[in-house]
């Protein structure tokens, strides 16, 4: 279990030095949000009428704003930052885990090296997620045609975790990808074969941990979704930034414990010499 909550101890102990990296994803991911989707979710939710239309379901759960221009470019803003600040951090969070020093000396090379990877994967997720908020929505928009309330609230919640729990499973297979073509240098399908195989043994523990965090995060957007505009976007950029931070360090410490390597940011045996 430890590993599980290696990425949050050392989130806390570089917080100050991980934060500025997870600023700008977070402000355009909490922009990317529909808020007045989210708010007829919630709202119908707890007056007992709980239907939508599919693409109002659709605007909720997905990350592609279609109700406006600027609402599609906040998406893209946001899919741009993600790509290059997590190529910045994982350069930075890598190094201080393989040397033991913080510092951004040599950090543009590394940069440089991992930003078509970090562009890859970040759009692996992006599919994998919207085709999950697709499915998820066609399935919600059909069980709320069922005229049993009391059955629409059962199935809803029952096959948002069912698929919830799908997601992450499909997250596991690519989470260790990226660290392991950054620290190995190994072609595209080796990596993913090398670090699928890494990923046996914790698993399932990753998965019951992101599926605790995803829907409390979900809950805690709709909570936030009925107060002012303002109060929602800044509550969603500190959720935001907590979940950059954990999922993009954790694929650090994850595949440091898995594949058996010494983290001089623990150890400090450099200061031998």
């Amino acid at each position: 279990m430890r590993k599980l909550f290696d990425s949050w101890i050392y989130l806390f102990k570089n917080l100050w030095f991980v934060l500025p990296f997870a600023l700008m994803p977070a402000v355009f991911l909490a922009l990317s949000l529909d808020l007045s989707a989210i708010s007829a979710l919630v709202q119908g939710f707890f007056t007992g009428e709980p239907r939508l239309d599919f693409v109002s379901y659709f605007r909720v759960w997905s990350f592609i704003r279609i109700d406006s221009v600027l609402g599609g470019v906040y998406s893209f803003l946001a899919f741009a930052c993600i790509v290059i600040f997590t190529a910045f951090m994982l350069t930075f969070v890598e190094k201080h885990m393989r040397i033991g020093k913080r510092s951004f000396s040599g950090g543009y090379a590394g940069f440089v090296n991992i930003l078509f990877s970090a562009l890859v994967v970040t759009f692996v997720y992006t599919c994998l997620y919207e085709l999950w908020a697709l499915l998820l929505s066609a399935l919600l928009f059909l069980i709320s045609r069922i005229e049993v309330t009391a059955v629409v609230y059962i199935l809803s919640i029952a096959i948002f975790l069912l698929l919830s729990f799908a997601l992450l499973y499909c997250v596991t297979v690519f989470y260790l990808w990226l660290p392991c073509r950054q620290m190995t240098g190994f072609g595209f399908y080796n990596a993913f074969v090398y670090s699928y195989r890494l990923m046996t043994n914790v698993r399932w523990g990753l998965i019951l941990s992101y599926l605790i965090s995803f829907t409390a995060a979900f809950f805690l957007i709709g909570a936030f979704a009925l107060l002012p505009e303002p109060v929602f976007r800044i509550v969603a950029v500190i959720l935001f930034i907590l979940l950059y931070l954990s999922f993009c360090i954790r694929m650090e410490t994850t595949y440091f414990a898995t594949d058996k390597l010494d983290r001089e940011d623990l150890i400090h045996s450099y200061r031998g010499y």
